[in-house]
């Protein structure tokens, strides 16, 4: 495979979707008519080697797929159901949030005193969280709640059915933490 093949096979995979012939051409800094060939070279090596790509035609356009014969393959592992692995981590932001919602990802900071993104983001992508908003303040950040899905996964109808927190067990968290901080502190 040369060069211009590889770059066309980069792009076709990177994008997903049809790739127009133009568009390819400028960025190979080719004619259209060298990149339809290098298209096609493509397509003749995946042919020679037997591979699972394919390249597709459209009109004045081309995408990578896999070929027909593998999409039962691909059927077994899209409905796998996806597992979902709640860590530490997780729990304690996703429960931050279910108590605090509407919550921004700045306040969950602040509570969990790390940074939050990795965690925040995992929980959007297995739709226990999503963006409800956004908050009236500076910068207008986004506002996070939680789901059905929330609801379904932890059995419960509405939110109202989180247990209530205990003012003696929050007085003792609030005083882990202040002696943990001023541990950490040499205070």
């Amino acid at each position: 495979m040369n060069e211009k093949m590889a770059a066309v096979e980069a792009i076709l995979f990177a994008m997903g979707d049809s790739v127009r012939i133009p568009v390819l051409a400028d960025a190979l800094d080719c004619t259209p008519e060298q990149a339809r060939e290098t298209v096609d070279a493509l397509a003749a090596f995946y042919d020679e080697a037997n591979s699972s790509l394919a390249v597709n035609r459209y009109e004045d356009a081309v995408q990578l797929s896999t070929r027909n014969e593998y999409y039962p393959y691909l059927v077994k592992v899209a409905k796998a159901p996806k597992k979902m692995t709640l860590t530490n981590t997780l729990l304690e932001t996703l429960s931050i949030i279910a108590f605090k919602q509407p919550v921004t990802r700045a306040e969950v900071e602040n509570i969990r005193g790390v940074n939050s993104d990795f965690a925040i983001n995992r929980l959007v992508s297995y739709d226990l969280v999503e963006e409800v908003g956004r908050k009236e303040a500076p910068g207008r950040p986004l506002l996070f709640g939680t789901t059905e899905t929330f609801l379904r996964s932890f059995g419960i109808a509405s939110l109202d059915e989180l247990p209530e927190m205990d003012a003696l067990r929050v007085e003792e968290l609030r005083e882990e933490a202040e002696a943990e901080v001023s541990t950490r502190l040499d205070v």
